[in-house]
C-alpha cells in the first residue's frame, strides 16, 4: 500500500540498528507483554510465535499470554503484565469494549499500547494500531463471491446466498461485512442476488467468538427453515476460515458436494492449512490472506521505534475512530487466494509448507 514505504523509511531503519545492537551487546531493552485471544485458532498462534521472535530478536524479553476467548482471564493477563512492569503492550483483545481500566492502569505507569488486529474501543490509552485494511478485506470476499458464482452457476440467477458476519465485539467483524455489503448489496437491490433467509445486518448474521460450531448450527437452521423446498444455495459470505468449515460441515451433511449438488461459493479469511486443503478440494472457493508474519514484524519494528525515543511516521491518522480518539494505525494490504494462485500466495512465500497441504 502506499503507506509501505514511508513507515519502512522510518520503522526498519530503526529496526535494523537496534537488531544489530543486539546481536552485539545482546542487550535487554525492556519487557513487552503480548496478550492473544486463543489457541483455538491457527492464526493467533501464529501471531503469538511470530511477534515474541521478533521482539526477542531485538532484545526485548517478552511475556505472551492466551486467554482461551476468556475476558475475565485476559484482563487478569494484562494487569499481571502491568504489574510486572512490562515497557509496552500488544493486545489482541477478545472483546475491544472492555479494557478500558487496566488500559488507564498501564497508562498511569507509561506503557505503551499497541492494539494488534483488533482495535481496541472506548478508550483514550491506545498509542497505536497495528492491522490490515478490514474494510478492502470484504471487499476482496464479495468480489471473489460474485466471480466464483459467474463461473459455477451462469445460468442460476437470481442466485441464492446466505450471508456471515464476525464477532459482534470485534471491530474488525463490522469493517469485513461493511466492505462485502459495498459491493453484494447493489446486486442484492437489482435482484440479482436473493438472500432467501432474509437475514442480513450484523445484529443478525454475526457469529459470537468467531465460532465454526455456531456458524454451523445457524447454516443447519438457514438450510431447515428455507431450502427445504428444494431449491439451492449459491454462495456463502464467510468472513473466517473457522466459519466456512462450519458451513462447509452443514452443506455436506444435506447432500451438497455430491450428486448433481456442487458446492455453494464459500468465502473465507486467515488461509488456515485446513482451508486452504478444502479450497484445492473445490469445498471452499477462496480465502483473504493476511501474511501476519508481516504485521508482527511491522508491529515489533513500531515498537522499537517508539521505545527507543522515536517518533513513528507514515501512519494513517484518519481511518480509525475508537470511539474516543483516531489512532495512529499501520494497515497492511490483504490478498485474495484461491484453487488458481494459493502456490504462489501461500506456499512459495513460505507461509505455508506445500507437505502441510497432502
Amino acid at each position: 500500500m502506499k503507506l509501505f514505504k514511508s513507515i519502512m523509511a522510518v520503522l526498519t531503519a530503526g529496526a535494523l540498528m537496534s537488531s544489530a545492537a543486539s546481536a552485539v551487546l545482546a542487550q535487554d531493552k525492556g519487557a513487552v507483554g503480548i496478550a492473544m485471544p486463543t489457541q483455538s485458532s491457527l492464526r493467533w498462534i501464529s501471531d503469538g510465535n511470530e511477534l515474541k521472535a521478533a521482539l526477542e530478536g531485538m532484545g526485548y524479553s517478552v511475556d505472551l499470554q492466551y486467554a482461551e476467548d476468556d475476558i475475565p482471564n485476559q484482563l487478569a493477563q494484562i494487569e499481571n503484565m502491568v504489574t510486572k512492569g512490562v515497557d509496552a503492550l500488544v493486545i489482541a483483545s477478545i472483546d475491544g469494549t472492555t479494557l478500558s481500566a487496566v488500559l488507564q492502569q498501564a497508562a498511569d505507569q507509561g506503557v505503551k499500547v499497541v492494539a494488534y488486529d483488533r482495535l481496541i474501543r472506548d478508550s483514550a490509552n491506545v498509542d497505536y494500531y497495528t492491522t490490515f485494511d478490514n474494510f478492502q478485506v470484504g471487499v476482496l470476499q464479495a468480489n471473489s463471491l460474485v466471480k466464483g458464482l459467474e463461473e459455477r452457476f451462469p445460468d442460476d440467477k437470481p442466485w441464492n446466498v446466505e450471508l456471515f458476519g464476525g464477532s459482534p465485539d470485534d471491530n474488525n467483524a463490522f469493517f469485513f461485512y461493511d466492505g462485502a455489503m459495498a459491493v453484494l448489496q447493489p446486486l442484492i437491490d437489482s435482484g440479482d442476488i436473493v438472500v432467501k433467509s432474509g437475514q442480513q445486518g450484523m445484529d443478525v448474521v454475526g457469529t459470537l467468538r468467531w465460532d465454526g460450531a455456531v456458524a454451523q448450527a445457524r447454516m443447519d437452521n438457514i438450510l431447515s427453515a428455507n431450502y427445504s423446498d428444494g431449491s439451492r444455495v449459491h454462495g456463502v459470505l464467510a468472513p473466517y476460515d473457522g466459519l466456512s468449515r462450519g458451513i462447509i460441515s452443514s452443506l455436506r451433511g444435506v447432500g451438497y458436494g455430491s450428486g448433481d449438488l456442487s458446492w455453494p461459493i464459500i468465502t473465507g479469511q486467515d488461509a488456515e492449512v485446513p482451508s486452504v486443503k478444502a479450497i484445492i478440494a473445490g469445498e471452499q472457493y477462496s480465502t483473504v490472506f493476511k501474511d501476519t508474519r508481516e504485521l508482527a514484524q511491522y508491529t515489533a519494528q513500531l515498537l522499537d521505534t517508539v521505545l527507543s525515543g522515536q517518533e513513528p511516521g507514515g501512519l494513517d491518522t484518519e481511518t480509525y475512530d475508537n470511539g474516543v480518539k483516531v489512532v495512529p494505525s499501520i494497515l497492511l494490504t490483504p490478498y485474495e487466494v484461491d484453487a488458481t494462485n494459493y502456490e504462489e500466495r501461500v506456499v512459495a512465500s513460505g507461509y505455508i509448507k506445500a507437505e502441510e497441504l497432502q
